[in-house]
């Protein structure tokens, strides 16, 4: 049997929960080039009723954005991977994540898969076949009343040194207390922070606190090797 997987990537931006602020959504969808995948090649690959313009428009007229913030999700960049098969009469099966971010957004996105309506089956050298694919979607939880700016957005390294800057509304550098869920978070002054972090990949979370000990927000990181730092590691002393 051949198999095909390709993508489409699809962005939801949302604002957080933690602000107690879920009440709007918005769907941005961007292709890539990057985020096609072949497995088995097929000659003709499975589609949506309509093509990719219409798989794009049942995505974003079916997907509930507000899922994330509704169950309180950090504000953060998650990427979703939901993998299914197309068979050979069309049929959407086999629905399920490759990724764990939690928050119902697994959930979600297998959800109006499995609603999804019967595709044009894939064939190879003439024959009707069944073939596999992987959906991406990147959901953006957005903050709401307060900033946690790394370099690249919600996204730290290993090994380094990672410049940090925290500020939130109505709360005084000097008041705000900050905290990470694992490795270190020093501060430097005037709202600058330095992340230190061991060796485990994953995501790390960091919470916001006024002087009150009273939580004003949470954001999600995601941590990658010190590899693919974009530059050279900033070191500071602290």
């Amino acid at each position: 049997m051949s198999r095909f997987l390709s993508t489409w990537l699809f962005i939801v931006a949302i604002r957080s929960a933690a602000a107690q602020t879920a009440t709007t959504d918005s769907l941005q969808i961007a292709n890539d080039s990057l985020h096609f995948k072949i497995v088995e090649a097929t000659d003709i690959e499975a589609s949506f009723p309509g093509g990719e313009k219409e798989w794009r428009k049942y995505i974003q007229n079916n997907l509930r954005a507000y899922v994330p913030a509704k169950n309180r999700a950090p504000a953060g960049i998650y990427k979703v991977w939901v993998q299914f098969t197309v068979d050979k009469h069309g049929n959407v099966s086999n629905v399920k994540p490759l990724t764990n971010n939690g928050f119902g957004m697994e959930k979600e996105v297998v959800r109006i898969i499995k609603n999804s309506l019967r595709w044009d089956p894939a064939s190879q050298h003439g024959k009707i076949v069944a073939s596999s694919r992987a959906q991406p979607v990147t959901f953006i939880v957005e903050a709401d009343g307060f900033e946690v700016l790394s370099k690249t957005p919600y996204i730290l390294y290993q090994g380094i040194d990672n410049p940090v800057k925290i500020k939130a509304r109505k709360v005084k550098p000097k008041d705000l207390q900050v905290t990470i869920s694992d490795g270190m978070i020093i501060p430097v002054g005037n709202g600058s922070y330095i992340v230190r972090l061991g060796d485990k990949t994953g995501r790390v979370v960091i919470r916001l606190f006024n002087k009150r000990n009273r939580e004003i927000g949470a954001a999600s990181f995601e941590v990658k090797p010190k590899e693919q730092a974009s530059s050279p590691p900033v070191i500071i002393k602290g």
